[in-house]
Parts: C-alpha cells; sequence; structure tokens
C-alpha cells in the first residue's frame, strides 16, 4: 500500500458519504478495495449508534457469508433502555451480546483499539473471538473512532469496527497501521451517511412522514403554507384526566399503549399524523379527489377502534385501566404550513375546518357517541351508505348547527 492508494481510498470515502451511499455499499466498497491492495481483510463489521423510536443503530457486516444478513438495526442495548421499552427477547439478546463484546470493554476502559491472536488461549476472553476462531480466523482487531464532545448526539458517540484475517499469520505491523490509518476516513462516511438518516427519522418522528419531507426540502419559512383539501382527524381518550389523577404512573403508558392502536391505523390507511396533544392526536388524509381521502379515514377509524377494543381486553386481562377513543372527522380546505414565531415554528394545518374537527370530537361525549363526522365528510360518495345521523347540533364558534353522523352497526 502506497501514497496513491490511501489517497485514492480517501478520496473515494468522502464522494460516498457525500453522495449518501448505503452503508453495507461503503463497508464493501473499502474491503474490496482493501483486499486488491494486499490487506488480507476476510471479515468486517462496523456499527454506529443513531437517533430512533425504536432501534438504537445500524450494524454493517462484510464477509459473513449468505446467512448473515449484510445489514441489521438493532433495539435497545442499556437495561433502562429496555425495562422502559418493554423489550423482545432479541433486544435482550443483543443487549447481552454487547456487554460481553470487545468493543463494551474499549467503552468502559476508554481504548480506541483492541487486537487478539485467535487461538484457544484467546477465545474465551469474548464471544466474538469463539465465533471467529470457529470460523478460521487467526487474528482479531476492534477500533473505535470517537466523535468530539460536540459531535455527540444523543447515544451516537463514535463509529464502532472489528477486522479479521484467515492468513495464518495474522496481520502484519504494517497492515494493522494501514488500518488504523483509514479507520476514521470510513468512519467519516459512515457518519455523514448516519446523519442524514437519522434527521429524516426525527422529522418523521416529530413531525409526520410528509411535513418531515417538506421540512427537509426547505419549506422552513414562516408564513408560507400551501392550501389543501383533506380530511381532519381529531381524536382524544375517554376519561384520560380521570387516570392521571387516580393513577398517575399508569398515565404515560397508557398513552403509549393507545397512541399505538391509532396512530398504526392512521398510518396504515394512508394518513398522516401531524400532532400529539396530551391524550389527543390530531391527523389528516389527503388524496386528488375527497372519496379517496373519506375512505381512507373511515377505514382507519374502523380499524383503530378495532384495536382499542383489542387492546382494552388485554389491559383489562392484566389489571390495568382502560379507555376509549372519542374521534371526531370533518372534510374540507386548511393552510398546511409553517406557523409559529421566528425562531420556533410548527408545521401544521390551520382553519375553520380543523376547528369544525375538534369540535365534533368534543361533541362525542353529549351525543354518547365513539366517532362523529360532518355532513360534508358524510356527503362524500360511497361512504354516507356506512352512516347514520346523529341529529342537527351547535357547535361552538361554528356559525350553523351542523347535522353530524356516526358508523352505522349493521352496515
Amino acid at each position: 500500500m502506497n501514497g496513491a492508494f490511501f489517497a485514492g481510498l480517501s478520496a473515494w470515502l468522502t464522494q460516498a458519504g457525500l453522495a449518501g451511499t448505503l452503508e453495507t455499499d461503503i463497508l464493501s466498497g473499502f474491503c474490496e478495495r482493501c483486499v486488491a491492495a494486499g490487506l488480507p481483510l476476510a471479515r468486517a463489521l462496523l456499527f454506529v449508534d443513531t437517533l430512533h423510536p425504536v432501534h438504537e443503530g445500524r450494524l454493517v457486516r462484510w464477509g459473513y457469508g449468505a446467512s448473515e444478513s449484510p445489514l441489521l438495526e438493532y433495539g435497545r442495548t442499556s437495561t433502562d433502555a429496555l425495562a422502559a421499552s418493554g423489550s423482545e427477547p432479541r433486544d435482550v439478546e443483543t443487549a447481552e451480546r454487547w456487554r460481553s463484546s470487545p468493543h463494551y470493554k474499549m467503552v468502559q476502559t476508554g481504548e480506541s483499539f483492541l487486537r487478539r491472536r485467535l487461538n484457544a488461549a484467546a477465545k474465551d476472553e469474548f464471544a466474538v473471538l469463539s465465533d471467529s476462531l470457529a470460523a478460521g480466523m487467526t487474528d482479531y482487531v476492534a477500533i473505535i473512532n470517537r466523535f468530539a464532545p460536540e459531535g455527540v448526539i444523543g447515544e451516537m458517540d463514535g463509529v464502532y469496527s472489528s477486522w479479521a484475517t484467515r492468513v495464518p499469520d495474522g496481520f502484519s505491523d504494517g497492515q494493522i497501521a494501514a488500518l488504523q490509518r483509514l479507520a476514521p476516513s470510513l468512519a467519516l462516511a459512515i457518519k455523514s451517511v448516519s446523519l442524514a438518516r437519522m434527521t429524516a427519522t426525527l422529522m418523521a418522528t416529530y413531525l409526520g412522514h410528509d411535513a418531515g419531507r417538506r421540512v427537509l426540502s426547505g419549506r422552513i419559512v414562516r408564513g408560507i403554507a400551501e392550501r389543501i383539501d383533506a380530511v381532519v382527524w381529531f381524536s382524544d381518550l375517554r376519561g384520560f384526566t380521570r387516570v392521571t389523577d387516580t393513577a398517575p404512573e399508569q398515565a404515560i403508558p397508557l398513552l403509549n399503549d393507545y397512541s399505538d392502536a391509532i396512530v398504526s391505523a392512521i398510518h396504515e390507511h394512508g394518513g398522516d399524523v401531524l400532532k400529539l396533544i396530551g391524550d389527543g392526536t390530531l391527523a389528516i388524509f389527503t388524496a386528488e379527489d375527497r372519496t379517496h381521502a373519506c375512505g381512507a379515514a373511515l377505514s382507519a377509524a374502523i380499524a383503530a377502534r378495532g384495536r382499542v377494543g383489542e387492546l382494552n381486553r388485554q389491559r383489562a386481562a392484566d389489571g390495568k385501566p382502560t379507555t376509549d377513543m372519542y374521534l371526531g372527522l370533518h372534510v374540507g380546505e386548511v393552510f398546511y404550513g409553517n406557523v409559529g414565531s421566528r425562531e420556533r415554528l410548527d408545521f401544521t394545518v390551520v382553519g375553520p375546518a380543523v376547528n369544525e374537527a375538534s369540535r365534533i370530537a368534543a361533541m362525542c361525549r353529549s351525543v354518547e357517541q365513539p366517532v362523529l363526522m360532518s355532513s360534508a365528510f358524510a356527503d362524500v360518495a360511497n361512504v354516507k351508505r356506512r352512516l347514520i345521523s346523529v341529529g342537527r347540533y351547535a357547535l361552538r364558534g361554528v356559525a350553523q348547527p351542523q347535522e353530524l353522523f356516526t358508523l352505522d352497526p349493521t352496515a
């Protein structure tokens, strides 16, 4: 390996990071170029943590064969996070494997480099060494390329990598030095790609999929809003205040359980959740024609009610408090865009249709119906036949009394 090789590989990594190349392609391209230059890599693994509501990070493999996926998104590895998230057995296994890994030891000791010749004496120190020895590896190297404190985001504090070879004598000192020289450039490319993905994930998690996409595309100027036709969904939970007053420790788990049921139904039928306001959910369904949007919202409402019912059965069996969903649906024109101060904006929907959906949801308690829809919503083709009228009502802030509809239980 000469200076031209190092310069060429670093330039390729820079371009790959700037282009947003997939991590699997970055790692495989890196390894293949190193092997062609005489560095006898047989296996490589790297991972980086990220900010994701479900996954703690991403692990990328090279040289592990068809039985091992080249990309794995792993769950929480800390004991507290596992307990809080209601971990699955796979997550517990991942956490245990992490705590018995060379990288975990390096995190505890502050080291950035670890090397082990693979033989019978070394195989019991870490589980990965035993696995590598069984696969015919002779030498193992682990590296951590840490970020500066101001570059740490959440749990994302560095890029962790490991390297193994099958050559009988293991890596030479020159090859180890080459790995250590190249690893920072590889880490920088991986960090660049990870930050772009993490930004998109955060936008979708906190703003909603469509709003997040719009903000990322540059729509961050206050006052710029688009007039769109949409179904507005406004729902909340029955008796949530009572639960928080009588069993405050149950409030967050209860919100999480019911949000899972409601939000998943909205997303699966093409809706976009814009805001979670305490126990309330604001969402929209958009389409080129109202028929499709209203049909999707109605299907989501039916699905959400079914999931809430199943959740109630599960929670009651476990002795946990239960609740129900109140839902108002309306369709009309809304302004969709940035609202707020110069430095603190919210990408949301505003307008009379949003206010009316909120008022309709509030009427559910008065008329003792879990779901209410406006006449504008009910008048859409292929929807009204599945609804029944519950009468005309005056809505606060709405000029004329409105006829409201609910689901026909016989439809």
